[in-house]
């Protein structure tokens, strides 16, 4: 009998699979203090770590077009543009305690039942396929791109536009504080109203000070 070309199982893991674990966990982390922490930019951050980490999985599983378009597309665009979101609407960049709802145990019972469900259906699809992690890639570019131009072009061109109408929407919301927070820090004396206020309270300072 060949030990060496005798399979592996779970209790002999081998050094990807034991990266594989470790990445996972720092990425599941990342993605629960994404949706914990009360400050936005903080959340922001740590959806990059948690993007990234499932980069570096893509690169253990032999995929590496997959990770190196989840990088340029999810870490490169899409957080950029949140980031973008933040600074055009002018978000608070400390805690903001208005983020929190009041709703953690709803959407904590949410969020494991959704993990749950994606789990089990993962698991029940893929449970008798395994990946060889020592042959070629698997993700090549040749495969990867026909099957996401011919297949998936549809989702895809709508996930685009829905990134142009979130950037769009940033703009204009942008543009209507900076419109509100004009009309409220404009003096007073730029209306003939409050130009007669004005010289009212002046002339009251002269006679105050004549009398004294």
């Amino acid at each position: 009998m060949n030990l060496a070309a005798a399979p592996h199982g779970f209790l002999s893991p081998t050094g990807v699979e034991i990266a594989f674990l470790l990445v996972g966990l720092v990425t599941f982390a990342a993605a629960v203090l994404t949706v914990t922490t009360r400050q936005l930019v903080h959340a922001a951050l740590w959806l990059v770590v948690a993007l990234g980490g499932l980069a570096v999985e893509y690169l253990l599983l032999t995929a590496e077009f997959i990770a190196w378009v989840q990088v340029l597309i999810y870490v490169g665009a899409v957080v950029v543009l949140i980031l973008f979101g933040l600074m055009l609407t002018r978000a608070p960049i400390g805690r903001s305690p208005d983020a929190d709802s009041g709703n953690r145990w709803a959407a904590l019972t949410v969020a494991a039942a959704s993990a749950g469900a994606l789990v089990w259906v993962v698991v029940d699809a893929f449970r008798t396929t395994w990946i060889d992690l020592d042959g070629p890639a698997a993700g090549s570019t040749a495969v990867t791109g026909a099957s996401l131009f011919q297949n998936w072009v549809l989702p895809f061109e709508a996930l685009s536009v829905l990134l142009l109408a979130a950037l769009v929407g940033a703009i204009v919301l942008s543009r209507r504080a900076k419109a509100a927070r004009a009309s409220e820090t404009s003096p007073v004396a730029a209306t003939p109203a409050g130009a007669a206020q004005v010289g009212t309270s002046r002339a009251g300072t002269s006679r105050t000070g004549g009398a004294r």
